[in-house]
């Protein structure tokens, strides 16, 4: 360690500094969240979850909702761009809107005869968001300079913004610190075990020797007495010349760097709504994963659908739904203790069980069944093991 210049303060000027022996280690003030692995870790898993979730376009019955399978729901779900499979369109999207777009994400509609025929995603960088005049409620899209209507196109938010409500702010203010805490630190954990300067050993020789005190007369000191011929072999020095003491190097134990690099971790999750150890912070926990894909998954996926039903659909009687149990981590004994007895009830049928458990359909297992003794307690006379005559 070394006290620091006043040039070095100069050029350290709202940043962050640590310094090592001779050199010193300085990251920007302002880290590009993107650019965070803790940050760009947890934001990926959860745009691979909400990519492999399947979309379904659902219909309003007078017997309950029904799920859809037309033109419309294929190219929604399975061939949204032709230039795209729909889990990467859907990852494009989620990390735009949470990352690259600052809470924004825009999707522009194509249609060929009045017909949906793709949903083209832009990049962040090509897109920009200005209110109209001096409201607060009308804006305008611009498009690499092209102005378009906010209700021709699809705007996914994240976070609305405290003045303009309708605009995403992201997450950039809420971790801007703790990604530039987490930047320090792996720059510094990089440059201490980089270090040369970390001797386990000292030897002391005599300097005024003419042998010891050049770069060569050391190496063969170090080759004629220290370096054994044989691994474990004890040294054999002469007593007058050499002093050994062996040091303890400064760990990053020592620094604490460990410690506040989980506390961060944990910051980042906390704000982002992940589990701790999908950034490596514990062990796996099934009630934290289910929770997590119920409360932050679940509500991203519901924004989606909402923006998407309400530009994308005219039926007022259909609407987008994002198969969110899907992601729920359950054992199949869990699975088949809840839908057997509904199927032993005459609630699901044979092949919906066996769906459920990732068996293929089977013939004769399409209908409705209950067990006999399942019946109403007025019926309960009519039992056929009471009219064979059995008690």
């Amino acid at each position: 360690m070394k006290r620091k210049t006043k040039e070095m303060e100069q050029r350290c000027a709202s940043q962050v500094a640590f310094l090592l022996n001779d050199g010193d280690i300085c990251v920007p003030g302002y880290t590009s969240l993107d650019r965070n692995p803790e940050i760009l870790t947890a934001c990926r898993r959860i745009a691979e979850l909400i990519g492999s979730m399947t979309i379904h376009l659902m219909a309003n019955t007078e017997n309950g909702d029904i799920r859809v399978v037309n033109e419309l729901s294929r190219v929604i779900d399975i061939d949204p761009m032709p230039t795209m499979t729909r889990s990467t369109w859907m990852q494009a999207i989620i990390m735009t809107m949470l990352l690259y777009g600052k809470g924004n994400a825009i999707v522009v509609p194509h249609t060929h005869q009045g017909y949906l025929e793709s949903l083209e995603p832009i990049a962040a960088g090509r897109v920009q968001l200005n209110p109209v005049g001096t409201s607060y409620r009308d804006y305008q899209v611009l498009i690499d300079g092209v102005a378009k209507k906010p209700g021709s196109l699809l705007h996914f938010v994240y976070n609305p913004d405290k003045t303009y409500l309708w605009k995403g702010a992201g997450v950039t203010i809420s971790l801007m610190d703790v990604a530039t805490n987490l930047k320090q630190a792996a720059a510094t954990q990089k440059a201490f075990m980089g270090s040369e300067y970390k001797p386990s050993i000292i030897v002391k020789v005599d300097a005024l020797t003419d042998e010891f005190s050049s770069p060569a007369g050391r190496q063969k000191l170090i080759d004629s007495y220290i370096k054994p011929q044989t691994p474990g072999q004890p040294w054999i020095i002469p007593a007058e010349q050499f002093s050994v003491e062996q040091v303890k190097p400064l760990t990053l134990a020592d620094l604490a760097i460990n410690d506040s690099v989980e506390i961060d971790k944990r910051t980042v999750a906390a704000v982002l709504g992940v589990p701790p150890f999908l950034l490596g912070v514990g062990g796996y926990d099934r009630m934290a994963w289910n929770s997590f894909v119920q409360n932050t998954i679940r509500p991203l996926a519901v924004s989606i659908a909402q923006e998407m039903t309400k530009k994308l659909i005219l039926s007022p009687k259909m609407y987008l739904r994002f198969n969110v149990r899907s992601l729920m981590d359950f054992d199949l004994n869990s699975l088949y203790a809840v839908y057997g007895g509904l199927s032993d009830k005459g609630i699901v049928t044979g092949n919906e069980l066996r769906e459920i458990m990732g068996m293929p359909p089977h013939d004769g297992l399409d209908e409705l069944r209950i067990l006999e003794n399942y019946i109403p307690v007025d019926r309960i006379g009519d039992q056929k093991k009471l009219e064979q005559g059995g008690e």
